[in-house]
């Protein structure tokens, strides 16, 4: 998960409420190897095989709460958020599991909007496990939400180092460098990104609007698919209006919309507002790249 900045449970099962986790009916835990298959299955996007796999633990198992955690952890990769988040509340008192708990929960409440909720659950996770990468990472997310970029790097630093460097967040760091106008730490994040995951198409377009950015618009577009190439253009043109490069911006945005073919809407908005801006109109509104 982590989402590209970035870096999923299988819904319809109906399990027994926590009580019965204490109770004489409550069944033998679930062994770490079936837990270790159920995850693995999740990190190879075998999303069915982890399902029938719950399904038939929850049988044998009853509600234990590790069993529990991954049935949030599958609704957040199958973007079930608000299933998600049921998963996670159900558990989040049991001593045992509340860091991956509050982890799950935190993840959840980022993404569905819910943002001061997010941070409480996130920096609740990290206290309980220091080494919890997810919750750092979109903690660095949070962080950058407000703008706090101090935080958000310590954030972003930790979640690098918990989780031996993993792409997802080399990305969302360098997307973070980014918004920052610093051009070349993101640059290098995003090639790092690469390096642990040459197919990471997130990284591969924030590395070429990286470069845009730094007006370098025949190197951003190297390389690009036929099939790439219109968002590419967007992408250096939406970089060259906010350079105020408005010429190249024109150019790049018209060569997006002819590359398409059929109607660029996006590409659109942002040769109206190019034009706009370089009329001195200006906006209220930024357009999305």
């Amino acid at each position: 998960m982590g989402y590209q900045k970035s870096a999923g449970l299988a819904g319809g099962l109906i399990l027994a409420g926590l009580l019965a986790l204490h109770g004489p009916a409550a069944a033998a835990p679930v062994s770490d190897e079936a837990l270790a298959q159920i995850q693995s299955a999740i990190d190879d996007q075998r999303y069915l095989d982890a399902g029938s796999m719950i399904e038939q633990q929850s049988m044998n198992a009853g509600d234990d709460p590790r069993l529990l955690t991954m049935i949030g952890n599958l609704s957040l990769v199958r973007g079930r958020y608000e299933e998600a988040l049921a998963s996670f509340k159900r558990v989040e008192r049991v001593a045992s599991v509340r860091a991956q708990a509050m982890e799950g929960e935190g993840i959840a409440l980022s993404v569905l909007g819910r943002s001061d909720e997010a941070l409480a659950a996130l920096k609740a996770a990290v206290t309980q496990n220091p080494v919890a990468w997810r919750a750092w990472n979109v903690l660095g997310s949070e962080y950058d939400r407000r703008h706090d970029w101090s935080q958000a790097e310590d954030a972003y630093d930790r979640a690098i180092s918990a989780s031996t460097g993993s792409a997802v967040v080399f990305n969302n760091r360098g997307f973070s460098r980014l918004s920052q106008h610093r051009l070349e730490d993101a640059i290098g994040d995003f090639v790092s990104a690469l390096q642990k995951k040459p197919d990471m198409v997130q990284a591969r377009n924030n590395l070429r609007l990286a470069i845009a950015m730094k007006g370098e618009y025949s190197r951003a577009l190297a390389g690009a698919g036929r099939s790439d190439q219109a968002a590419v253009l967007n992408n250096a043109g939406y970089a060259a209006m906010l350079r105020g490069d408005y010429d190249n911006a024109k150019d790049l945005l018209q060569r997006a919309m002819k590359a398409k073919g059929d109607y660029y809407s996006l590409a659109a908005e942002n040769l109206e507002m190019t034009e706009n801006l370089a009329k001195g109109f200006g906006s209220e509104h930024a357009p999305g790249h």
